[in-house]
């Protein structure tokens, strides 16, 4: 016989059934998605309204909170540079995003219970199940990842920065000693292999690059120094240059009591004597670690003027960066700010400056964010300093104005600086000239008129030929020239040469000579 179909009453009970199982299936997938976008709703409605309560104002004070952020960092950038330095807001930061994911996972669990998930078909069980599950583990994961972010950075603050006293600014400018030194055991800090003088106007940001040639000699100590107490008139060591003083010192200790970093301590003595600035801070640079940072922002654009070798002849890798604007990796940046190699100390310090330009132009605020975890790790092994962290915020600021503007630069190298006995008057004077134009004043007067006659070249300023070789000589008589001006040399890269003097080493904006 065929079968009997079901009753009419039997029909209605099926579509009843049905229909209910859908009503809970929505009902439980609506209440993971309330959790989602409001936590604490599915449970003002459903569940236990105390809970509820707690959780809807915990997340409207998270928004608030994060709007007055987001727009007191938008119209005053020191905020977010003093809320990204603070260790103790870092720490409530960390842990408070730690609480909230385990809280959220809490809600969207408590949820899952609330849409009676038992009394649910096999497949939408299976489906609320899958959808609480992704919700859950992509919100609380997107929370403890931003709260080791926010660990990350609390710890890079910790290891990079100490906890001293801040040093206010010298006649309107913060001064920083920049060193570089190879790296490897019993190598930080010894010798440095450059020397630059950022010095910062402390409120525009306008930078003067300044640095010192680490081959010299015969220069003094401010009085009332360690260092001039032993050479009052002068560092005369035989066979000893400005890059020795680390080494000196390290030798002599004892001379230092106190001191943390003798070498350091030294050779900001000696920085000082030779420019008449006082240093505010200092920061070691280990020159092995920096390949690290330059790979972490992606590589740095630069304008290759000739080949530029990477490592030694003997060197397994010896190969040659190509001349043409290229971003080149960390290994061939390091090379081209150290390379000698058919070069000169001097061109090597434009070279090295023209680095220090591109990195501060193209390491844009976006870029930092999105390397961060890289950057914080390779500068936590390639700087050693004593900015405090109460100052870090600072100095981010300064470095924000100082993208928007021209670099300022002076090398105190011949042909204007005799190296190994300079005319420290004549330095100061140099010295004290360039950071005037950068703050667009005149220039003093004087000594630095006096230029022309301290050289190691023994070179006469350029400019219009003369009919005399003393003073009072007359200017010769020219004649309009139809010749094309010859295209300037370049010199190891570096515009310029060892005689005509290097364009980046004194230029009033660096980014235009390099």
């Amino acid at each position: 016989m065929p079968p009997v179909p079901p009753s009419g009453s039997h029909q209605t009970r099926f579509t009843t059934l049905d229909r209910a199982q859908r009503v809970r299936f929505r009902r439980a997938v609506s209440l993971m998605l309330m959790t989602f976008v409001l936590p604490g709703s599915a449970q003002l409605v459903y569940g236990n309204r105390r809970v509820g309560r707690i959780a809807l104002r915990t997340w409207l004070a998270v928004l608030v909170l994060g709007l007055v952020a987001v727009v007191a960092s938008y119209f005053w950038h020191g905020v977010a540079f003093w809320a990204g330095t603070n260790t103790m807001l870092l720490q409530g930061l960390r842990l408070a995003l730690m609480a909230l994911a385990v809280g959220w996972a809490y809600l969207f669990i408590d949820a899952w219970r609330l849409g009676q998930p038992l009394t649910l078909q096999r497949q939408h069980r299976l489906a609320v199940v899958g959808v609480n599950g992704f919700l859950c583990f992509s919100v609380a994961g997107a929370l403890l990842f931003g709260a080791h972010v926010v660990g990350v950075q609390r710890d890079f603050m910790i290891s990079m920065f100490g906890d001293g006293s801040a040093v206010g600014a010298h006649q309107g400018r913060y001064n920083v000693l920049l060193m570089g030194g190879d790296s490897g055991a019993g190598r930080w800090g010894l010798r440095p292999d450059s020397m630059t003088v950022a010095s910062i106007d402390a409120e525009t940001g306008k930078t003067v690059l300044i640095s010192l040639p680490r081959n010299m000699q015969n220069f003094p100590f401010p009085e009332g120094s360690v260092m001039h107490e032993q050479f009052p008139n002068g560092f005369d060591e035989e066979g000893m240059y400005l890059n020795g003083l680390a080494t000196w010192a390290l030798d002599h200790s004892s001379l230092f009591k106190g001191s943390k970093n003798p070498g350091v301590d030294a050779t900001i003595e000696g920085v000082e004597g030779i420019t008449g600035l006082k240093m505010n801070y200092w920061a070691m640079v280990n020159l092995e670690g920096f390949k690290d940072l330059v790979d972490a922002v992606g590589g740095v654009e630069l304008n290759v003027r000739q080949r530029i070798p990477v490592g030694l002849p003997h060197d397994s890798f010896f190969r040659y960066i190509e001349p043409g604007k290229r971003t080149l990796n960390g290994m061939d940046t390091l090379w081209f700010a150290r390379a000698r190699h058919d070069s000169d100390d001097y061109s090597r310090m434009a070279r090295q400056k023209c680095v220090m330009s591109a990195m501060l132009e193209q390491v844009s605020p976006q870029t930092a964010v999105t390397n961060f975890q890289k950057i914080a790790k390779a500068s936590s092994a390639m700087v050693s300093t004593d900015i405090p962290r109460s100052e870090v915020d600072r100095f981010v600021d300064l470095a924000l104005k100082a993208k928007s503007q021209k670099i300022a630069t002076l090398s105190l190298v011949p042909p204007m600086i005799n190296t190994a006995n300079p005319d420290i008057a004549l330095v100061q004077q140099k010295v004290a000239d360039a950071i005037a134009k950068a703050e667009g004043q005149e220039p003093g007067t004087g000594t630095a008129e006096a230029a022309g006659t301290d050289t190691d070249a023994g070179t006469e300023s350029s400019g219009a030929a003369t009919t005399g070789k003393g003073k009072g000589s007359t200017p010769a008589p020219t004649s309009p020239s139809t010749t094309p001006p010859a295209a300037p040399s370049v010199t190891g890269g570096s515009l310029g040469s060892l005689s005509e003097g290097y364009a980046a080493n004194e230029a009033e904006d660096l980014g235009a000579v390099c």
